[in-house]
């Protein structure tokens, strides 16, 4: 019996956070996560335990709808013996140049004890089925540059790495500056 890849709903919210903290962990980056439960609970648009996801006519998942407090979605792997070895974070984006929506990823994470098994490219390929349901323009996701298995796992599925682009963010202090730049 093969995994299943469906959307979180919001009895998987431990082992998502787990996930999350095995990531960081990998990034060397423990001490930052912010998230717990809670937090996790109030900003996933989750499916309900009773739902199909994704919809059998639509393509498209089945879940509360995102907005500006619920921004995310998260699908999650399970494994046939009924572990959750993976997730996907993403929210939708939008392109200005081909007018047409889109997928960040925010976070692929496959335990490292399940990893060799597809299950990384099987959370991508359901990502880019929602993409192409909604007549999206791109699915796209930002990886660390020392993180080699990774990119070269991604070149293998063809995707391209975005060179001319730099990524920039204005976070904690930075932000509260910002906002309160023009009084």
């Amino acid at each position: 019996m093969p995994a299943t890849v469906r959307h979180a709903r919001r009895e998987d919210v431990p082992a998502i956070l787990s996930l999350i903290r095995e990531l960081a962990d990998y990034e060397h980056e423990l001490q930052s996560v912010e998230a717990t439960e809670a937090t996790l609970l109030s900003t996933i648009a989750f499916a309900d335990a009773t739902s199909v996801s994704p919809s059998q006519e639509t393509g498209l998942p089945v879940t509360e709808a995102p907005s500006p407090s619920k921004p995310a979605r998260c699908l999650v792997l399970v494994t046939p013996e009924g572990t959750t070895a993976g997730i996907a974070l993403y929210f939708y984006n939008y392109s200005t140049w081909r007018a047409r929506p889109g997928i960040y990823l925010e976070d692929l994470y496959v335990k490292q004890t399940e990893r060799k098994k597809g299950y990384g490219k099987r959370l991508l390929v359901e990502l880019a089925k929602e993409v192409v349901a909604m007549q999206g323009g791109r699915l796209e996701w930002s990886v660390l540059k020392w993180n080699e298995p990774s990119i070269k796992f991604y070149e293998g599925i063809g995707a391209k790495m975005m060179s001319e682009w730099v990524g920039m963010r204005v976070d904690g202090e930075g932000l509260t500056k910002l906002a309160g730049l023009l009084g």
